[in-house]
């Protein structure tokens, strides 16, 4: 009985310690809470909700961005409280825009009102002195370079070329009836021009050898960089080489998936080592090929460190692989479930080829001559962008009209959720090149300007590179149509998480071409 009273009393002291611990957490939940309701009360936040606690909004945000239609979570929202609105993402509350003007003043604000914010993972990943990743004076910097290396007279006369033979040498040597992912086919024409065009590499082995070691490099940038168990970025920081070494580690000792993981950081690794070897070539050979690529054009005008250059090399490739693999891509997929839009930019290009002059290549003339070509890439970026969102920071505290929104906060221009949105663009999610014709939408069109059509975002962070990626896709779009047609053998759809991509990465059966036919 003693025994039992023992065990009687202890329960209750345990009972006793367990509801008073709850009480003390449960009274900390309601003063967090009250603390956060106070503190948007006081900056007039926007009205949302916090949705689920602890994952907030987070599960219904990546459903929504893993599915072809990625601005559907926002638009629900916005029915509920306006086009910017307020929720919970990953553990902070942040500010979710679909309003076209309130978008526009966030990226016409870069580096005043307003930064760019990624994640430290995704910065350890790109570099952290490249034009994505970097602020202020280095990053204004960096972005003027990459825009005067872009400029029109530049791809007129040093980028139309490469572009041709990049797209013979890839495009060519497909077999009558074989079956390709076009998904990889892309991927690989996008990063074969970026090796050529970045670095000046013209000599097919080294192209090889750096296109496969980029191919790892961006797997590796595509994974979802969270450092917690189970995801990729934690695998590989847990296993990643040390700096000082240069073979992997003793296979026995990691697992089948941290040796995946750790191609990514070999990769980067052997980039800026030839990166740097090519440096180093090049400053001994000064009479030699110095101009030729970005790579030689930046050590003959600018004066940049080693890391520097490499970074910025490095985040170059990354965003240029992403727009351009991705648009070509997404374009044939859209042809392909368009057969009236297919053959109105076969007859464009077939007008093309018929010119005599040309050699088999395009000239910069052609290309501006490409008026349906443009529509369809514009309305490929409308429907499949690959900026869908942009992440910001505020600097200091920001007024809005009735908004105050605190320094440090996230915000969210969702440009894709504009893109989409039937007050805009009438039959917005169907494909239809031909709605660029039209003189109303025509005023929307102006993607350096237009707060309706962003898709190479805006302001300050404007893509450098922009015209150089239309440029690529329109040449890829006339030699991939004029050399094949193709027929789709499984079924496929758009996801937009962790990347935009084709789920099943759109498998095709390829048939050349004859006599034009």
């Amino acid at each position: 009985m003693a025994e039992l009273g023992s065990y009687i009393g202890g329960s209750n002291w345990v009972l006793s310690l367990s509801s008073s611990t709850f009480i003390v957490f449960f009274f900390l939940f309601l003063l967090s809470k009250c603390r956060k309701r106070r503190a948007r009360e006081r900056y007039r936040w926007p009205p949302g909700t916090r949705g689920w606690p602890v994952i907030g909004n987070s599960f219904a945000w990546l459903n929504a961005v893993s599915s072809s239609h990625p601005s559907s979570f926002v638009e629900q929202q916005i029915k509920r409280f306006g086009r910017i609105f307020s929720c919970s993402l990953f553990g902070k509350w942040a500010i979710v825009s679909a309003d076209p003007a309130f978008n526009r003043f966030i990226m016409q604000n870069e580096g005043k009102l307003f930064q760019s914010s990624y994640p430290k993972s995704f910065r350890d990943l790109v570099g952290k002195n490249g034009v994505i990743t970097v602020h202020g004076e280095q990053q204004r910097r960096l972005h003027s370079i990459a825009s005067n290396m872009t400029r029109q007279d530049q791809l007129r006369f040093h980028f139309v070329n490469d572009i041709n033979t990049v797209m013979l040498q890839t495009l060519s040597n497909f077999q009558d009836g074989e079956v390709v992912l076009l998904q990889d086919v892309c991927r690989k024409v996008a990063i074969h021009l970026m090796v050529n065009q970045l670095l000046g590499v013209s000599s097919q082995s080294e192209v090889d050898e750096m296109a496969r070691l980029f191919s790892d490099f961006v797997d590796g940038c595509l994974s979802v960089p969270v450092n917690l168990p189970g995801f990729t970025y934690y695998r590989a920081m847990k296993v990643k080489l040390k700096p000082e070494s240069s073979t992997l580690p003793n296979s026995r000792s990691i697992s089948f998936s941290e040796c995946a993981d750790l191609r990514f950081y070999q990769a980067r690794k052997d980039i800026i080592h030839k990166i740097n070897d090519t440096i180093e070539r090049r400053v001994q050979n000064e009479a030699g090929e110095a101009g030729n690529g970005f790579l030689g054009r930046l050590l003959e005008e600018e004066n940049l460190p080693n890391e520097v250059i490499a970074d910025f090399i490095i985040n170059l490739l990354f965003a240029g692989n992403e727009t351009t693999a991705k648009t070509m891509l997404f374009a044939v997929y859209f042809l392909t479930h368009c057969p009236k839009a297919m053959n109105q930019l076969l007859e464009e290009h077939e007008r093309l080829s018929g010119n005599s002059g040309h050699n088999g290549s395009l000239t910069w003339q052609d290309y501006k001559t490409m008026d349906f070509t443009q529509c369809v890439i514009d309305e490929t970026l409308r429907l499949g962008g690959i900026a869908i969102w942009l992440m910001r920071e505020t600097k200091e505290d920001v007024t809005y009209q009735d908004y105050v929104i605190p320094k440090g906060c996230f915000v969210v221009p969702f440009l894709s959720a504009i893109h989409l949105d039937e007050s805009f663009y009438k039959e917005s999610l169907s494909f239809h090149p031909w709605r660029w014709l039209d003189p109303e939408t025509q005023k929307k069109r102006n993607w350096r300007t237009s707060p309706f059509y962003c898709p190479f975002g805006g302001g300050a962070r404007f893509c450098p590179g922009a015209e150089l990626a239309r440029l690529q896709i329109a040449l890829f779009l006339h030699y991939f149509t004029m050399t094949y047609r193709w027929t789709q053998l499984k079924e496929d759809q758009v996801s937009f998480f962790p990347s935009a991509r084709l789920v099943n990465g759109f498998e095709i059966r390829l048939s050349r071409r004859r006599n034009g036919s």
